[in-house]
């Protein structure tokens, strides 16, 4: 057609369709409507004039194609079949393109047709009629169910079948919705929502005659005729919610004038102007401290709504009553059939947990509907958040998990281990979609398996937080949280990154919480900006309550007066053993290397700059402004044999015995040598007192009862004066760091709503 309107040669591509709808069949006469087509392109390429009257004709012959080869290929197999040309039966007005039934004329022309013409199938074009003229017409949008349903109607049928390309009606689109659900039945009041709000399987005046005459419409699967599709009947549903409908090609109408408030018969201009120019609203909403009003309307009519409403208020603009009239593009409407609008804050909140902001909100008063108009580029991940909230589908959590060591490692096959358990009873999808260690990435939308070690090995992708990060956009992937098991020093630098794209953050990494002061004030600020959260449990207990505890007494008003502790398992060990055993300190040494629970390098246990770290996550928690450099560290190895290989230490460890054995033999009578970390003096300062050290305590006192790599806490408080809240149990040891990371993670899914 478009080479027919510009006077270009056209006749090969006619004759290619020709050919083409011969093709089944070569023995149908096929000649008239050919030649009507002929004249009309011949035509449109004179006259270089294309009207909706000659393309209701043209669109026409389609259909009577269609229904003489369908009838032909039927008889040939034995059944008798007829083709029907509705342009004999459905009389409409004069509005090509979108023509109105006459419904009494058309009526009784269905019902004499029928009558005459028994024991035959029918083969009924679709779509098409014609005026009192005789001239074609077409029915618009959806014109062949629409025809369908004139058709039952006036036959009063039991039930309409309309076969299409999906198994019926789902809870949301499954192009966007992975996990939509079939609805197999709903009531006509539903189903016309639906259809208003843009179900493209259904429109409204599809489904008015059906109402009128109650009969039962099926939707149905072309391609799948086990399937029972979905039922929509009279019968009103006791479900609340029934689907998610989406338009999506729409534009938004902003117009603002703080000066129009108050003044009367505003909405009645705006609707008056946008009426004159056959535009369409579907959807206001309406501000008052600015006076501003938002409008839903079809894309393609947002340039002439414009200049219908600056011609509308051109004297309000030069009276500066009216400030500003705009278009917003590239928008979309979700809209939730059947909702309450007192059950709307869970998929709300969780919109914004998850950074999408609706650009306008609509609720009907008498319906159970609410609207919201969300950016285009949103569209796919805003469905899926709120899917996922009113449906009560599993809650997809999308996790990014970056270090696989010994932490790492264990965490991800928990995970993979508990998933579907923790989905059957908590309805919670873990899914980690991104593994990356220093060099390599790994990356699987749908959730890495249990050969994760394998698949990144031989990964292609280097690693890499941009990546990350676009491959989450560019997925529409929802409640995101990233996992810091890394032992990388620098690795924080990416926490603001992360949060700023979406991202919860839970760590076993101390790095953040323990550098500048200044940085740790900016990551909460950035938090609470984007709506995030950070969780880091595992950072000073492994998986004991330690952190949530202290949080919850301080902020309750509870004056925290000191915290010690054995913060760390390895050296619980060590000195555990050493101070009942009698062996060697280095002997005691290699046994806790033996049994895993070191670093690679003891020293980094043994310098003591781990328990000073954990030490300042727990000042930092009450509000104190300590650095690093404020705490005082006692160096368990002899500075000469700090700085020499791991291989000439471990060779060398027995040099360690004499000074660890003089301290041992040195005691009071029953008394033990633990390494503890110590948070003390005036806590409602700025700063407190932070000293990590070798003690000698009573073996009966709680610090000198904890055995095996235990760690053990006491809290001490201003009511619970001289008693201490004491916390004990695993302080070390991946598994039991990993699983602390879990919970994290679970309780992060959890707030995610």
């Amino acid at each position: 057609m478009d080479k027919a309107l510009k006077g270009k040669p056209f006749q090969e591509e006619l004759n290619a369709f020709k050919a083409y709808q011969k093709e089944p069949s070569k023995n149908i006469d096929f000649s008239e409507e050919f030649l009507v087509l002929d004249t009309l392109f011949e035509g449109v390429s004179l006259l270089r004039d294309y009207s909706k009257k000659t393309k209701d004709n043209i669109l026409a012959q389609g259909e009577l194609l269609s229904i003489k080869l369908i009838s032909s290929l039927l008889n040939g197999q034995g059944i008798k079949a007829k083709a029907t040309d509705t342009r004999e039966l459905i009389k409409t007005d004069e509005n090509f393109g979108n023509a109105h039934p006459l419904s009494k004329l058309s009526k009784e022309n269905i019902k004499a047709y029928f009558r005459k013409n028994k024991d035959v199938v029918h083969i009924v074009s679709g779509f098409i009629a014609s005026n009192l003229k005789n001239e074609t017409t077409t029915l618009g949008r959806n014109g062949s169910n629409y025809t369908a349903a004139l058709l039952a109607n006036f036959l009063d049928a039991e039930e309409l079948q309309n076969y299409t390309h999906v198994s019926g009606i789902y809870t949301a689109d499954p192009g966007l919705v992975s996990d939509a659900k079939q609805i197999r039945e709903l009531s006509f009041s539903e189903a016309n929502e639906l259809a208003n709000f843009g179900t493209s399987v259904l429109h409204a005046k599809t489904i008015i005659p059906l109402v009128e005459k109650n009969i039962n419409l099926r939707i149905l699967n072309t391609f799948n005729s086990d399937d029972e599709g979905t039922l929509i009947t009279s019968r009103p549903s006791t479900k609340e919610v029934t689907s998610l409908s989406i338009l999506d090609n729409v534009a938004l109408l902003n117009l603002e004038g703080r000066g129009l408030l108050g003044k009367i018969g505003v909405d009645a201009r705006i609707f008056g102007a946008l009426s004159r120019y056959g535009i369409s609203v579907s959807i206001v909403s309406q501000g008052s401290s600015e006076r501003g009003i938002g409008l839903i309307i079809d894309a393609d009519q947002a340039t002439q709504a414009v200049i219908a409403l600056e011609r509308e208020f051109e004297s309000d603009f030069y009276s500066q009553d009216v400030n500003k009239i705009a278009i917003i593009d590239d928008v979309a409407v979700i809209s939730i059939i059947g909702i309450e609008l007192s059950s709307f804050h869970k998929p709300f909140n969780a919109l914004i947990k998850n950074q999408i902001t609706p650009l306008l909100f609509n609720n009907t008063v008498s319906g159970k509907n609410v609207s919201l108009v969300v950016k285009k580029s949103q569209l796919h991940k805003a469905v899926n958040v709120i899917h996922g909230e009113v449906f009560g589908i599993s809650k997809k959590i999308n996790i990014a998990i970056f270090g696989h060591g010994g932490v790492g490692s264990a965490l991800i096959n928990q995970i993979l281990k508990s998933k579907n358990d923790i989905e059957k009873r908590k309805g919670i999808n873990l899914n980690v979609f991104a593994i990356a260690n220093s060099k390599k990435l790994l990356l699987d939308k749908n959730g890495v398996e249990s050969n994760w070690e394998e698949a990144i090995a031989s990964s292609s992708y280097e690693s890499s937080i941009d990546d990350i990060i676009t491959y989450a956009e560019n997925h529409h992937l929802e409640n995101l949280i990233a996992v810091d098991n890394t032992a990388s020093n620098v690795f924080y630098e990416n926490y603001i990154p992360l949060v700023e794209s979406g991202f919860d953050l839970v760590s076993s990494n101390k790095i953040a919480n323990t550098i500048s002061h200044d940085f740790y004030k900016e990551l909460r600020v950035q938090l609470k900006e984007n709506n995030k959260e950070y969780l880091y449990e595992t950072t000073v207990g492994a998986g004991l309550p330690l952190i949530d505890t202290i949080k919850l007494l301080h902020e309750s008003g509870e004056n925290i007066t000191r915290i010690r502790g054995v913060f760390s398992g390895t050296l619980s060990y060590l000195f555990n053993n050493f101070s009942v055993q009698d062996k060697p300190f280095s002997e005691i040494i290699k046994e806790t290397i033996d049994k895993g629970f070191t670093e690679p390098d003891p020293r980094e246990d043994f310098s003591g700059n781990d328990v000073a770290r954990k030490l300042l996550i727990l000042a930092r928690e009450l509000d104190l402004q300590n650095e690093f450099e404020d705490v005082s560290v006692l160096n368990l190895i002899p500075e000469a044999y700090r700085d020499i290989s791991v291989e000439d230490f471990l060779s060398q460890l027995e040099v360690l015995d004499v000074q660890y054995q003089e301290l041992k033999d040195n005691q009071k009578e029953g008394h033990v040598l633990r390494y503890v970390g110590d948070l003390s003096g005036d806590l409602s300062k700025d700063k407190g007192q932070l000293e990590v050290k070798l003690v000698s305590i009573p073996e009966d006192s709680t610090l000198g009862h904890v055995k095996g790599s235990d760690a053990i806490f006491e809290i001490f408080t201003e009511s619970y004066g001289e008693q201490p809240i004491v916390i004990q149990g695993a302080g070390a040891g991946a598994e039991v760091t990993a699983r602390g990371v879990f919970g994290d993670i679970l309780r992060l899914s959890k707030h995610i709503n």
